[in-house]
């Protein structure tokens, strides 16, 4: 599995189902790739612009970004909304990924959907000299004491 960084721009939703019957929606969503966790602004309406950067250290083991859609709620818990599940082999693989659209599910039910663009940096490992002794500098003949 790769290590590096993903940076993730969150671009916008449509056709989100409304949860608040009297008011707009203020949705907002939190990403999360294996432990780590962000959070975007709250927008409103059923078809919330974001376009907010956010970035992650891949590790070992890291194979999907989940997009958890909220709605924020003054006066009582937040709703869930749906959430995307973005399976990231292909942005492992290729180092890009266009902004397109994934479905948002709840309850295996379309609840709309959110416009993701993704971007893979791999770790570079660098090693001393031409050789790859690990990094480690074992002088040169400036070094030395002669």
């Amino acid at each position: 599995m790769p290590k590096g960084t993903l940076e993730v721009l969150l671009v916008c939703a449509k056709g989100l189902q409304d949860t608040d019957f009297l008011s707009n929606m203020d949705p907002y969503v939190v990403l999360s790739c294996r432990t780590q966790e962000k959070r975007s602004s709250v927008a409103s309406g059923t078809t919330p612009n974001w376009n907010e950067n956010f970035v992650f250290t891949i590790s070992e083991g890291t194979t999907d970004l989940k997009l958890k859609i909220m709605d924020s709620d003054t006066l009582s818990q937040d709703d869930f909304v749906g959430e995307a599940i973005i399976p990231l082999h292909s942005v492992f693989e290729a180092g890009n990924v266009p902004q397109q659209a994934y479905n948002v599910v709840k309850d295996k039910k379309f609840q709309g959907e959110v416009r993701v663009g993704l971007t893979f940096k791999p770790e570079v490992i660098i090693y001393g000299g031409d050789r790859g002794y690990g990094g480690e500098s074992y002088g040169g003949w400036k070094e030395s004491s002669y």
